[in-house]
């Protein structure tokens, strides 16, 4: 590990950072990364194990998905606080606090409008004084159901300061408890950064009344290192997602972050609260989820980030850790992979595993999971906690079922032409089909293709092992795009690939087809 301040400062004497996490809200806005209900519930209570101190859980006006998803959230978690993103107008508001009302002290209202020249003359068509007045309304509104008011000036990066002056001054004066400077478009470098932050400083005289917060996007890969910078120059909440997805490059990444002030307590001497043992498991679930892979060298959670090729490297790890290793494995949740459960473990065992994970499952649910548990665990050595994920999210957390895969059967070889066999339930009817493709996974897709009349575009399809070994389950994941070009994500596992390559293809058409319902009022 790092340095660690010693002597008289003690943790509750640093300065604290406030981890704002908007992967609920900002992250899902990442192209794919749509979630529902109780995939965003499952997140939630992730974040809440690793301790975020807020979560933006969504947008509420944005549609009647994410009100309920966010009016869940707040009537569901309990410690932290929970925040919902609102335009500078009452209706939005309103909306929010609809949502936010059951979280009580703990609701925060996140409201916005930008303040760049480029916004306010193209996109918001409002002057200087407008744009203020506007934002004034805004956090007083707000302020009136809560006294938790953050306001964020969009655009802030490429900002007059002396109008971004005015702006933050007049919203303190209002009522905003948070201040947010985002770089809305990742333009900004952290010197340039560490301006911004130390000029209103110096030249608003309520700053002190507000925490100042940043926001930073990752369009030139700074997002992390100019959070750090703002830290520095006295920003005390950084706004940031699992894994730093986001829309376009990303946002900053939560776990670069909180293990930057762990391990360099000597420049960032903060505390913050996050149980950093819950990282990998965090960014695991968010994958299993979203089925956006990490990238393998990815600082923290990636494959690599702890594996030593390079004989000098290994023999220096082998000597002393600390040689090539600045921080440990096991500080960020890597020993958490380890052997659960067995084919000889019982309900009671089973059950317990599964609260600790997080998941609050009735009798008919946990029925479901344990039959597909056990016959897994016929197939496999170990389970692993990953393992169980995968099975309540492929037997459990699924959206209603037009499509159920009841059998199939696939040939392939170097010399015969690939066939699939496969045979649905498509809302109470038994279908079958045989069909050729180019390869296994082709032909299983035609087959079902053929069965339930459908043929979406198939924008992409990745296939990845939870666990290792090899009677590790395969995950794979589909992106579709329906006919009014929203994409959807199927997700599937199975120990045979071409098994949950098909999962994941119907659980994909079975999202496409709860959407066409929901459209058309029959659910």
């Amino acid at each position: 590990m790092g340095t660690t301040t010693e002597g008289d400062e003690t943790m509750s004497q640093k300065e604290e950072i406030i981890i704002f996490d908007t992967t609920l809200r900002d992250g899902e806005q990442s192209p794919g990364a749509s979630m529902n209900i109780e995939e965003k519930l499952r997140i939630a209570h992730q974040l809440e194990r690793l301790n975020v101190d807020v979560m933006e859980a969504g947008f509420p006006i944005a549609s009647e998905g994410d009100f309920e998803a966010v009016k869940k959230i707040a009537q569901t978690i309990k410690r932290t606080q929970i925040a919902g993103l609102s335009r500078a107008n009452d209706k939005d508001i309103d909306r929010a606090w609809e949502a936010l009302k059951y979280a009580g002290d703990r609701g925060r209202i996140h409201t916005f409008i930008a303040t760049s020249d480029i916004h306010m003359e193209h996109k918001l068509k409002m002057s200087e004084q407008q744009v203020i007045d506007t934002a004034v309304a805004a956090v007083k509104r707000a302020a009136g159901y809560t006294p938790n008011v953050e306001f964020s000036c969009e655009d802030a990066a490429r900002t007059r300061l002396p109008f971004m002056a005015q702006v933050v001054k007049a919203v303190i004066e209002a009522g905003a408890t948070t201040v947010n400077i985002p770089d809305t478009v990742g333009y900004t470098i952290p010197s340039e950064f560490t301006k911004i932050i130390s000029y209103l400083k110096e030249n608003v005289s309520n700053i002190d009344d507000a925490i100042i917060s940043v926001h930073c996007h990752n369009d030139l890969g700074l997002a992390v290192a100019n959070s750090l910078a703002a830290v520095q120059a006295g920003a005390r909440q950084v706004e940031c997602t699992i894994n730093g997805i986001g829309e376009r490059a990303g946002n900053c990444s939560l776990e670069e972050v909180v293990m930057s002030v762990r391990t360099r307590q000597d420049l960032l001497p903060y505390s913050c609260g996050v149980v950093t043992e819950q990282i990998v498991p965090s960014s695991k679930l968010l994958t299993t989820i979203t089925g956006i892979q990490v990238q393998q060298n990815k600082a923290i959670v990636g494959a690599n980030a702890f594996a030593h090729e390079a004989g000098i490297h290994q023999h220096g790890v082998l000597m002393n850790k600390e040689t090539y290793e600045i921080m440990t494995p096991e500080s960020v949740g890597l020993n958490a992979n380890k052997l659960v459960l067995g084919k000889h473990s019982g309900r009671h065992a089973f059950i317990d595993r599964l609260k600790e994970l997080g998941y609050d499952l009735n009798k008919e649910e946990i029925e479901k999971a344990f039959v597909r548990f056990k016959s897994l665990a016929d197939m496999k050595k170990e389970i692993f906690d990953e393992d169980l994920d995968a099975i309540v999210a492929d037997e459990v957390l699924r959206v209603t079922e037009t499509y159920k895969l009841l059998q199939m059967n696939v040939s392939s070889g170097s010399f015969a032409a690939p066939t699939a066999t496969v045979q649905l339930d498509v809302e109470g009817e038994v279908k079958k089909a045989a069909v050729m493709g180019d390869g296994p996974v082709d032909a299983s897709f035609k087959a079902i293709k053929e069965i339930t009349g459908t043929d979406y575009p198939l924008l992409n399809f990745s296939v990845g092992a939870i666990t290792g070994g090899t009677d590790a389950q395969g995950e794979c994941a589909v992106r579709l795009k329906n006919a009014e070009g929203r994409e959807v994500l199927g997700q599937g596992a199975h120990p045979d690939i071409i098994v949950a390559s098909a999962k994941a293809y119907i659980n994909a058409l079975n999202k496409i087809a709860s959407i066409a319902k929901r459209t058309r009022g029959d659910v």
